[in-house]
């Protein structure tokens, strides 16, 4: 581990909060890479390699991780989590990794059949590559859904180290300019978002990286050598794991709501800041990349849990998800990916979340309501009322970063000097955090780790649906 200076930690939490809203590119679509090719095929040249990843608390954890070379759409840097691989059903997909690493690894592609595997050497799980090497894989993805992909050489190590992405398989058959999470209608969602979450013992990271320091130190030939039963084997106590960090697409809170492709995050690539309008279906793509169960809790409503293990919770092939479920909070278990999904409309909250205050049954005079098309997503019994509570003065609340100073949807108030001002369009902000305490801070200090919000922007803000 390495720290930073106490000031540019400091520095960094006031810059996420900042840019929380004014500097994020949320999307419609998930942040990746689509490789290149055409005609039923797709084409992906990754690398393995080392590097530090950033904690919003300061500190530098050595580790191992995927990248993707420009060629592919990818930075040309090792990331945590690996790049995400975008691709259509039915496609042949051939994923092609150097590995830079001065240990073998190789990649595991669960939920994908028949995966081929050419190049370097057979291992136990999968075709490894040795340092320097390069191993190919090749399989058609035929069924949609959202995947893992992980090394399949010394899992438990190398996947702690931070060997681990996502793969997303989009559905054919889908009508034109419509989202579909898998071939049925009852998958549909106008935005997606992705959370793979993680889990960091550091110790570990750094014991790995004061093994590798000695073995360039002193010459070891196990760096140069070609039999792969001579080459580096780096291993851990993992039997005293503790995880002292918690991290979504690789990155801890506040670090999360920085834009993608932070330049101050060069390894972290991913921002995860999910945002939607009134009555919009967030799909959350869900991704257990740890060793722990994460129990991912959002506030403001349940969501739908519409698929697991890219597999569709339908009880027959044409039924769409009707076995799907509602929830509090997604229990995240280590290998699993989970589909669900999240909305918010305001209905039934008992008062007007615009602050209008009129007589939804008058058709003339004063009182009449003006909501427009975009607002009357709440019910018709809830619009005009006001809050059902005498709401005390500005100078009795304790106002967080993303308060907008009114409690109303779009709209601002007074806040006393030195509160927040992040949340400059009036948004309402729920929490999205593990619900195991614990993981949500740095180092032990609240609050960080794996913690981030759900956005409903007031219709009428723009919320840019282009990759960055």
């Amino acid at each position: 581990m390495r720290l930073n200076p106490i000031l540019q930690r400091a520095g960094r939490w006031l810059l996420a909060a900042a840019t929380a809203l004014a500097a994020v590119h949320a999307q419609a679509a998930v942040v990746g890479i689509s490789g290149s090719g055409g005609s039923g095929s797709r084409t992906f040249n990754l690398f393995a390699a080392e590097g530090y990843v950033s904690m919003a608390d300061g500190v530098q954890v050595y580790s191992w991780g995927y990248g993707a070379t420009t060629g592919s759409g990818g930075t040309g840097l090792m990331q945590i989590s690996g790049p995400t691989l975008l691709v259509n059903q039915g496609e042949v997909v051939t994923v092609t990794l150097t590995n830079n690493l001065p240990t073998r690894t190789s990649i595991l592609f669960p939920g994908q059949s028949n995966v081929q595997g050419s190049g370097g050497a057979a291992g136990v799980l999968a075709q490894e590559a040795g340092p320097g090497q390069t191993v190919t894989y090749t399989f058609t993805a035929s069924q949609p859904g959202t995947y893992l992909y992980q090394s399949g050489t010394q899992t438990s190590l190398q996947t702690e180290m931070g060997m681990v992405g996502a793969l997303i398989v989009y559905p054919s058959g889908a009508p034109s300019g419509a989202r579909w999470a898998y071939g049925h209608a009852g998958s549909a969602y106008d935005r997606e978002t992705l959370f793979v979450v993680g889990d960091i013992d550091s110790d570990i990271h750094a014991a790995i990286d004061d093994l590798v320091k000695s073995a360039r130190a002193t010459g070891d030939a196990c760096l140069t050598a070609t039999d792969p039963a001579l080459q580096c084997v780096f291993s851990a106590d993992l039997s005293k794991r503790f995880p002292k960090y918690w991290t979504l697409n690789g990155r801890t809170s506040p670090d999360v709501f920085s834009k993608n492709f932070a330049p101050e995050l060069p390894h972290q690539p991913y921002n995860t800041l999910p945002r939607l309008h009134p009555g919009e279906r967030m799909l959350l793509r869900v991704i257990g990349a740890g060793t722990d169960l994460h129990p991912m809790h959002h506030h403001g409503n349940n969501s739908w849990a519409i698929a697991r293990d890219g597999r569709m919770l339908a009880s027959t092939t044409t039924s769409g998800p009707d076995l799907a479920f509602s929830d509090y909070t997604i229990q995240v278990v280590p290998g699993q990916t989970y589909d669900a999904i999240w909305t918010w409309t305001g209905a039934g909250l008992g008062w007007d979340v615009y602050g209008k205050l009129c007589d939804p049954a008058a058709t003339t005079g004063p009182n009449v309501c003006t909501h427009t098309a975009a607002q009357q997503h709440q019910l018709l019994s809830d619009r005009g009322k006001p809050i059902p509570v005498k709401l005390p003065s500005e100078f009795e609340l304790a106002y967080g970063e993303f308060y907008s100073g009114s409690p109303y949807l779009g709209d601002s108030g007074i806040r006393p000097v030195g509160a927040g001002a992040a949340n400059t369009t009036g948004a309402f902000f729920h929490m999205f955090h593990s619900h195991n305490e614990r993981e949500v801070v740095n180092g032990g200090i609240f609050p960080g780790g794996m913690m981030t919000m759900m956005v409903i922007e007031p219709p009428g803000v723009v919320i840019d649906v282009a990759q960055p």
